[in-house]
C-alpha cells in the first residue's frame, strides 16, 4: 500500500500494480452519486515524477472499464487494451506527449444500470442510472485527479473514452457537458440500445468534441445482417458528427473489416486513437 500527498495535506491510500508497464496506482475511490465503490486506476506517464517535471500539468484521458484496460488478472476473459503499453511506447517515441490515463471500473453487476442513459426494452432495462454518470465524472472522479495529480485542465487536455456500452455514456457525457471534453474515443458503440436513443439525440448537439475517435469492425455482432446494422448506426453518427462540425481534421472514423467487439480489437486500434486524439496533429486547427 503506498500513500500519496495531496494538496489538501490529506492521505490518499494507492496500490501499485505489480504486473503493469509503468506507474500503475489502483484508488479505492466511493461516490456518493452512486452510493458504490469501485476502483479508479490511474497509470503516470514516464518521467512524472522526476524532479525537473515537478511543476509540469498533464492531459487527462478518462476510460470506462477500466479493470479491462492495463492488467489481464482483471480483464474481461483475460484480454487487456494494453493501455499502458501502448502509451509508454509512443509517449518515449515522442509520438504523443506524456498523458495520465484514468481508468474507471465498471460497478459489475450494475454496469449496464451505470452505462445507459435511457431505459431499454431490449436489453430490458428499466430502472437505469446513466442518467447520473455526467455527474459522477464531472463532479466526483475529475475533481479528485485534479486534486491528487498535476492534472492540466480545460477541453484541450481532457479526454473521455470507452468501448460497447462504456462508449455509450461516454458519447452521451460529451453531448450533455459540452464544452467539457475535447477528446472522445468511442470504439464500438452499442447504439441500438433504447431504440437508438443516443443517435436521436445526437442530431441536436451543436458543441463537440475538438477530437473524436469512431471505430467498429465489421464483425460485431452475432450474423452478418446484425454486423452490417451496428456498422450503419455508427457511419450514421459520423455523418451527423460531421454536419455538426463541419471539419474532416476532428473526426477520425475507422471501419476494421473482420474485427469483432471485444478487447483484442480495441486494443488493436487504441494506438492510432491515441495518436490522432492527443499528438502533434491533434492541435491543428
Amino acid at each position: 500500500m503506498g500513500k500519496l500527498q495531496t494538496t489538501e495535506n490529506e492521505i490518499v491510500p494507492s496500490i501499485r500494480a505489480g504486473t503493469a508497464t509503468g506507474d500503475l496506482r489502483l484508488h479505492e475511490f466511493r461516490s456518493r452519486i452512486f452510493r458504490n465503490t469501485r476502483f479508479l486506476r490511474v497509470w503516470l506517464p514516464p518521467g512524472y515524477d522526476d524532479p525537473a517535471n515537478h511543476g509540469r500539468r498533464y492531459p487527462v484521458f478518462y476510460l470506462n472499464d477500466g479493470q479491462n484496460l492495463f492488467e489481464t488478472v482483471s480483464a474481461f476473459a483475460g484480454v487487456e487494451w494494453q493501455v499502458d503499453e501502448t502509451a509508454d511506447r509512443i509517449i518515449r517515441e515522442g509520438v504523443v506527449p506524456p498523458v495520465i490515463f484514468i481508468g474507471i471500473d465498471n460497478a459489475g453487476k450494475d454496469r449496464l444500470r451505470e452505462y445507459m442513459p435511457h431505459w431499454s426494452m431490449h436489453p430490458m432495462r428499466l430502472r437505469v442510472r446513466g442518467r447520473h454518470y455526467p455527474d459522477f465524472l464531472m463532479k466526483e472522479v475529475m475533481p479528485f485527479v485534479e486534486r491528487n495529480y498535476r492534472a492540466a485542465t480545460g477541453p484541450d487536455n481532457t479526454g473521455l473514452g470507452g468501448s460497447s456500452l462504456g462508449a455509450l455514456i461516454a458519447l452521451y457525457t460529451a453531448m450533455v457537458g459540452p464544452g467539457v471534453i475535447g477528446r472522445l474515443l468511442i470504439e464500438s458503440p452499442s447504439l441500438w440500445v433504447s431504440n437508438r436513443q443516443a443517435i436521436k439525440e445526437s442530431r441536436s448537439v451543436r458543441i463537440w468534441p475538438e477530437r473524436i475517435f469512431l471505430a467498429v469492425g465489421t464483425s460485431e455482432a452475432g450474423s452478418a445482417e446484425r454486423s452490417r446494422t451496428v456498422v450503419d448506426d455508427v457511419r450514421e453518427l459520423a455523418a451527423i458528427v460531421r454536419r455538426a462540425v463541419l471539419s474532416e481534421h476532428r473526426l477520425r472514423l475507422v471501419i476494421r473489416d473482420g474485427a469483432g467487439h471485444n478487447e483484442a480489437a480495441w486494443a488493436e486500434r487504441f494506438p492510432e486513437a491515441l495518436q490522432f486524439l492527443f499528438g502533434s496533429q491533434a492541435h491543428v486547427t
